[in-house]
């Protein structure tokens, strides 16, 4: 017979024995249901990239507002943008108010008309929230009908909020940053600045530690039925069949549930991506056409989850093929040797030591030794952790029935109890290690805002035309508001156009000018100038009574300013400094209403600070709803004391949504594992209620069984997490410090996963343990 031939008999018994009677088939699915999870997930990880870029894409199709010079001059072509973004309950909402110029004017994507003034387009998620009664309070910021939906073309996801309405005379603002003017959307992007090596440091670390567990798993799911599968296989190799001709129908059986899973795991990622679009995690959503797996990485997933199933199951196959009828008898296993399995973390800490103290400023961190060394040290846990459970249980003594059942099973069988908890200890190491990491570095993407909260915890932003005075009696009718602060900003300059010297200028009544500096004495006509701030050279040499400046000059390639000539008065009046509620010191020149020259007031900008109650019921929401009707181009600021940079914001929401993705496939496999070792046992489980044992004995069994794991796993999570975050922390440069709460917390989240999987398991657990589960074919 050929060896080719000789190979396809084995390899194809081997794949029968997969599927031969009940038992065989319901093994086979519940691998091909384990395999397919951690396929799905492999799947949804490759189509991770497809689906940023369609986003991007979809974002960059749709850009209009440049906050710089008119980049369109006005023709049948042009069309008035205005900003008009606004927030409801966290939830951000992406507006625009649109006044085509002319017949040929620019469509938004997604858009076939544009709405008349009083008429809105929406998003289908916005249209949901505004039907709503959630979303009452927002209808009256957006009252404008709804006479359209925004095509998917115009939107990044389905959950995205977003609308457009009709704007008129948006023209007497083209010369400030709420309005702009385009002849098209889209076009060329601005370069971005480089990432910097601790970012990338995060990302792959992030990879790394997200999608080890799901190798985990599914190296688990391959070892379902495993104690049947090495107990048939040891009587093939006791009737006569030799070493390799056993490896090659072990290679089969796994060849062939491997398959299963691929296939199963091909329908629950299309399943899955047809439900993404109706899901939204830390307000991020896709539509299903972004994911899209790239055909190279969905090839590599199709070879390397069968190339890993049939290694796994040869690795496991040394003792059937030494040691037969050691396996026939289920005598008790050779002691495992803990030398390799040191070796594993050991060489992770090599592959990572060359990068201690690299930091930010010397290089880049080599990927590929970062990876390795990563996914050695957690591929540590899962080669320590069968060791150190075969260690423990060996010495746990007398104890209740449910204990002495609990630790017998584990003393014959903790290589199963181990694989089972493998998943988890990687997922709760890498959890460990990156919130270290994430602790260790926010500091260096988190800054003050200087933000006097004290004082003020909103800010709106009006445009020239609105009194800031009418506006901040309003807002201080608003329930909720305690004081509404207001002034007028601009810029002075000491020509017309292109200045050589500059000066902040500040309007306000004396109340509102006495919140920014030290003031002798005011009424109103008094106008001060501010000494004493620090680096302003500039306000000194300006301040010299019968000297004229202009508010708002113009400047040579921007957007031009209104030039509004102003003398200063002979009574010009000192003012000290004093810590605004920016938290800075302001500088320049400040006037009182009566001081400013007729037609300066439109080249100032109005700003109006908040102190609110947040005790009232959806305070910041009606202070949005008054800027509203006060202003349309309003623009209303949540304060906060500090403010995280947007890439690193964006790699911890990627955490978080990955880290769910994994948390979720964490807990179906081990139901899954769960009811395949209570398949497995369920004559030995039947056999023990048919003699007497209580139903509550055998439960309290199995949660010892399952509890005995997890703690130890648990601890050596945390060892191994608080390594590798360390050591990470040392490649950053960044002083190693232990938030043990954070610890406690990443520990707790994996026991409370492996408890909900073991209640779930209970109902099935009941259902066996009858002794009509003694009958056989």
């Amino acid at each position: 017979m050929s060896a080719a031939r000789q190979w396809y008999r084995d390899l194809a018994m081997g794949a029968s024995f997969a599927f031969t009677g009940r038992g065989g088939w319901v093994r086979a699915v519940l691998t091909g249901v384990g395999v397919g999870l951690g396929v799905a997930l492999l799947l949804l990880t490759t189509a991770i990239p497809n689906a940023l870029d369609a986003r991007h894409e979809r974002s960059a199709a749709r850009t209009d507002i440049t906050y710089g010079p008119v980049t369109a001059p006005k023709s049948d072509r042009s069309l008035l943008v205005a900003d008009v973004d606004t927030s409801y309950h966290d939830d951000e909402i992406r507006g625009r108010e649109l006044e085509p110029e002319g017949a040929r004017a620019p469509l938004p994507p997604g858009v076939s008309r544009f709405p008349a003034k009083g008429e809105m387009l929406v998003s289908p998620a916005l249209r949901r929230l505004l039907e709503s009664d959630e979303g009452a309070l927002l209808r009256e910021r957006l009252p404008d009908e709804i006479t359209g939906t925004i095509g998917d073309q115009g939107l990044v996801g389905p959950a995205e909020l977003s609308f457009y309405r009709g704007g008129q005379g948006l023209a007497e603002h083209i010369d400030t940053s709420y309005v702009t003017r385009i002849d098209r959307f889209g076009g060329a992007q601005q370069g971005t600045e480089p990432w910097d090596p601790v970012l990338i440091l995060l990302i792959v670390v992030l990879f790394a530690v997200l999608l080890m567990p799901v190798g985990v798993f599914i190296a688990a799911a391959v070892r379902f039925g495993g104690e049947g599968r090495d107990r048939r296989l040891a009587a093939l190799r006791l009737v006569g069949s030799d070493s390799r001709m056993t490896r090659r129908v072990a290679a089969g059986e796994a060849l062939a549930g491997s398959a299963l899973g691929l296939a199963f795991g091909v329908v629950f990622f299309l399943l899955g991506r047809e439900g993404a679009g109706s899901l939204e995690a830390f307000g991020i959503s896709v539509f299903p056409s972004y994911l899209n797996p790239s055909p190279a990485l969905a090839a590599l997933v199709a070879v390397t989850v069968p190339l890993a199933a049939v290694l796994v199951t040869l690795l496991a196959l040394r003792g059937v093929v030494i040691e037969p009828l050691g396996v026939v008898r289920t005598a008790k296993p050779a002691r495992r040797r803990l030398w390799w399995r040191l070796l594993l973390p050991l060489a992770g800490l090599a592959a990572l030591y060359p990068m201690t103290g690299q930091g930010r400023d010397n290089g880049d961190f080599n990927e590929y030794l970062v990876v390795g060394g990563v996914v050695l040290l957690l591929v540590g846990v899962t080669a320590l952790l069968p060791w150190l459970v075969e260690r423990f249980v060996a010495r746990l003594g007398a104890g209740a029935v449910s204990w002495q059942l609990a630790v017998r099973r584990l003393q014959l069988s903790s290589g199963t109890a181990a694989r089972t908890v493998n998943g988890i200890a990687v997922a709760v190491a890498g959890a460990i290690a990156l919130q270290m990491l994430f602790a260790g570095v926010e500091s260096d993407y988190t800054r003050p805002t200087g933000a006097d909260l004290t004082r003020a915890q909103m800010q709106v932003r009006l445009t020239s035309d609105v009194a800031v005075t009418t506006a901040a009696e309003r807002f201080r009718q608003t329930p909720g508001v305690r004081e509404a602060t207001a002034y007028s900003e601009g810029g002075l300059g000491d020509r017309r156009r292109d200045p050589d010297s500059t000066a902040q200028v500040t309007v306000g009544d004396c109340a509102a000018l006495r919140e920014v500096a030290e003031l002798p004495s005011c009424r109103d006509g008094d106008a001060f100038a501010v000494t004493g701030a620090e680096y302003d050279t500039e306000t000194p040499a300006l301040a010299k009574p019968g000297r004229t400046l202009y508010l708002d000059p113009s400047y040579e390639g921007a957007l031009p300013g209104r030039e509004v000539p102003w003398t200063l008065p002979e009574g010009l009046k000192s003012a000290g400094t004093r810590t605004d509620m920016t938290g800075g010191e302001r500088s320049g020149f400040l006037l009182t209403p009566g001081a400013l020259p007729e037609g300066a007031a439109r080249a100032l900008t109005g700003q109006v600070y908040l102190a609110v109650d947040f005790s009232v019921p959806d305070a910041s929401e009606l202070v949005r709803n008054t800027a509203a009707t006060v202003d349309p181009l309003a623009y209303p600021m949540m304060w906060t004391a500090t403010d995280r940079a947007d890439r690193y914001d964006s790699i911890r929401t990627g955490l978080f949504v990955g880290a769910a993705c994994v948390l979720t496939l964490i807990g179906a496999s081990l139901l899954v594992s769960q009811l395949e070792q209570l398949r497995e046992r369920r004559k030995l489980l039947s056999s023990l209620v048919a003699f007497g044992t209580r139903r509550r004995t055998l439960s309290l069994s199995v949660l010892w069984q399952t509890a005995i794991p997890v703690a130890l796993g648990l601890v050596l999570a945390a060892a191994v997490g608080l390594t590798l975050g360390a050591v990470l922390l040392r490649m950053t440069a960044t002083p190693v410090a232990v938030d043990w709460s954070s610890v406690a917390t990443m520990t707790g989240i994996g026991a409370a996963v492996v408890l909900a999987v073991t209640l779930l398991s209970l109902p099935p657990l009941w259902r066996l343990m009858r002794p009509e589960g003694l009958r056989t074919e």
